[in-house]
């Protein structure tokens, strides 16, 4: 096995034991739940394998689902905002995405921050739209949606500045 998939598969079980273990149990006013596990997506290596990202972010949907108890919308959002990864990277980073120069450890940027926030707002917009499933419901799916989603970047963001790599 090499480094890199090392990484991941820690980062993989790092991000989902902390979701488990201390983010599941916060509930702000009652709607408002952090799910920085989306992480491990967002921070997957640019140049990647692409079916194995999809691959593990249906097992971490899956697995968030059972412990949830939630029905499939947790692994529908993840494979939901695995897909989408690529075209967010290249909406967010442009040619930087191209030439596979991006790297989402470094000091926060505009092009890194319009990125987290793109994808974490897909995937809680599916999630949301998922659990709730309900037309005349749109204020209450609407309220979770940014309340969770300015909750999660704020975390993410501090975890991404936690496990940043120091500079050699």
């Amino acid at each position: 096995m090499n480094s890199a998939l090392l990484g991941n598969i820690a980062r993989f079980i790092l991000l989902f034991a902390a979701q488990i273990l201390i983010f599941n149990r916060i509930d702000l006013f009652g709607f408002i739940n952090p799910f920085p596990y989306v992480l491990f997506i967002i921070l997957y290596p640019v140049n990647g394998n692409k079916s194995g990202l999809l691959v593990a972010s249906f097992l971490l949907g899956l697995l968030m689902d059972m412990l949830w108890n939630s029905g499939g919308v947790h692994a529908a959002a993840c494979v939901v905002l695995a897909y989408y990864r690529p075209a967010i990277f290249k909406f967010s980073f442009g040619l930087s995405y191209e030439y596979q120069t991006v790297r989402l450890n470094d000091v926060l940027t505009p092009e890194r921050f319009s990125f987290i926030l793109i994808a974490v707002v897909l995937h809680h917009c599916v999630l949301f739209v998922l659990e709730v499933f309900d037309v005349t419901s749109i204020w209450e799916i609407l309220k979770r949606t940014v309340g969770s989603t300015i909750f999660t970047i704020i975390i993410s963001i501090i975890i991404i500045y936690i496990i940043k790599p120091s500079k050699r």
